[in-house]
């Protein structure tokens, strides 16, 4: 086999719209070797001493921002952690301001997530150092894409030919348009439902995407299943019924996991509403990887920061 000569060395991670196949290629075997540093005693390796990293968060997170700390510090870098609520963003400081300030500190990296559109991109324009977006609104979240994708050919040692169902509100999750670039360049057909009011219709004309009313049609013979969290302020914006409703019309339960693969792979971004778009059953079942999720995010942002910052090779 070819040596990949791909290098990722000072790129900024905007979204997986700006990854090639060789690129999320890349990313995907890094974090192999990621991942058996994890499960050592000593979870130590010096790939980035001398590094320092920022996270900075204007939004709640536990999962992503922990997951991009621990990464860092595995690694060997120094990890300062940068929330909107206790510094000086919450005096009305700008982003631009904000990005200036951490980059004269000399941070190598900084792991950005932001409730607006666009923050990422636009962060990368005016700051020196490398961005990496942990989520910016409902645009793309590229590293929750990269480990549903690692955790996916982990469990079924291949990607191409694959038949994903993304289910639930497809039209406000960042972490749904990160799958849908990620999986359709690995050649994963992608079958989306979820309630009309949830739906993008701009997506029924794109090569290998099916959108689906039902979610049965969505899942039948599906070989991985992607369960979104139901943001519970959409109800509240008659985006659907009651929660109730959306339950038994397109929640995943026992009943419904029978149309897929016998050995479906059921995935969920976290944190969940169980009993709402998951049942308990089908979220703590044989056929889930949820759990697996979290330790595969910390192995494959790992990869994306000795890739960014050093090309992996240091």
């Amino acid at each position: 086999m070819a040596k990949n000569t791909t290098s990722l060395r000072g790129k900024d991670v905007l979204g997986l719209k700006d990854f090639s196949k060789e690129e999320i290629r890349l990313v995907l075997d890094t974090a192999k070797g990621m991942k058996d540093i994890i499960h050592r005693d000593i979870k130590k390796v010096p790939a980035l001493r001398g590094k320092s990293i920022v996270t900075l968060f204007y939004e709640p997170s536990t999962r992503t921002r922990t997951s991009f700390e621990t990464a860092g510090k595995y690694l060997g870098a120094d990890v300062v952690n940068v929330t909107a609520g206790t510094s000086s963003i919450i005096k009305g400081e700008s982003l631009r301001d904000t990005l200036y300030t951490l980059q004269v500190m000399g941070f190598d990296a900084i792991v950005m997530r932001h409730k607006a559109e666009g923050a990422a991109a636009y962060a990368a324009k005016v700051a020196d150092p490398v961005i990496i977006n942990a989520g910016d609104g409902a645009h793309a979240h590229p590293s929750q894409g990269l480990l549903n994708l690692f955790t996916i050919e982990e469990h079924k040692g291949h990607l191409e030919g694959l038949k994903a169902a993304i289910i639930g509100d497809i039209s406000h999750s960042r972490v749904a348009r990160s799958d849908i670039q990620g999986m359709r360049k690995m050649g994963i057909e992608v079958h989306l439902a979820g309630p009309k009011t949830l739906l993008p219709r701009y997506l029924f004309e794109e090569p290998g995407i099916f959108v689906h009313d039902r979610i049965e049609e969505a899942i039948k013979d599906a070989d991985v299943i992607n369960v979104l969290r139901i943001q519970l302020e959409r109800q509240k914006s008659g985006l659907f019924p009651s929660m109730r409703e959306y339950a038994r019309i397109f929640g995943l339960n026992e009943k419904r996991l029978t149309l897929a693969k016998d050995d479906v792979l059921i995935l969920h971004p976290g944190p969940m509403n169980k009993g709402l778009e998951i049942s308990p059953y089908v979220a703590y079942g044989s056929n889930s990887a949820i759990q697996e999720q979290v330790q595969n995010g910390v192995a494959v942002r790992m990869a994306l920061l000795a890739l960014t910052l050093t090309g992996g090779n240091d």
